[in-house]
């Protein structure tokens, strides 16, 4: 069956400048791009009867402004974006030039984070396992009671 549909809901809020449907695209197309990334992180069983009521699973809130109207040279674009998922927010923001280059750097920033996440979650449930592979392993005698370990190791 593989991965449910995953629904990213996108708001768009521009200050000090004016954007057009066309850009508007643009910025939900690059948002959307993060969507592979978190399908392999929230899997099926992490959505599994979480929300409810035709709720999005992942909201995006995504902030684009022109610093000032004096400025001329330097970091004059500003974007921001904030994911929420279940039980996790990423954000991320950048300064740059042109607008283009700033969500190109925003969108990269939370790419990475995602990633990050997922490493995370794998290697503490791999800790886990690990723990209980070494716990069956032992015998009675050789596990911690008391939180010393026995002399008797007899395995």
């Amino acid at each position: 069956m593989g991965l449910i549909d995953f629904a990213m809901k996108i708001n768009i809020k521009a200050t000090n400048l004016e954007i057009g449907e066309k850009f508007k695209k643009e910025i939900e197309k690059k948002i959307n791009s993060l969507e592979k990334f978190a399908k392999k992180t929230f899997g099926k069983k992490y959505w599994d009867g979480f929300f409810g009521k035709g709720r999005p699973r992942a909201e995006a809130f995504v902030e684009i402004a022109k610093m000032s109207g004096h400025h001329r040279k330097g970091p004059v674009f500003y974007a921001e974006c904030q994911i929420k998922f279940p039980g996790k927010s990423l954000r991320a923001e950048a300064q740059k030039e042109s607008l283009e280059l700033a969500l190109k750097e925003v969108k990269e920033e939370l790419k990475r984070k995602i990633k990050k996440f997922k490493g995370k979650l794998t290697a503490k449930y791999e800790r886990g396992a690990r723990k209980a592979k070494r716990k069956l392993l032992l015998s009675k005698l050789a596990q911690k009671k008391g939180g010393k370990r026995d002399l008797q190791e007899g395995i």
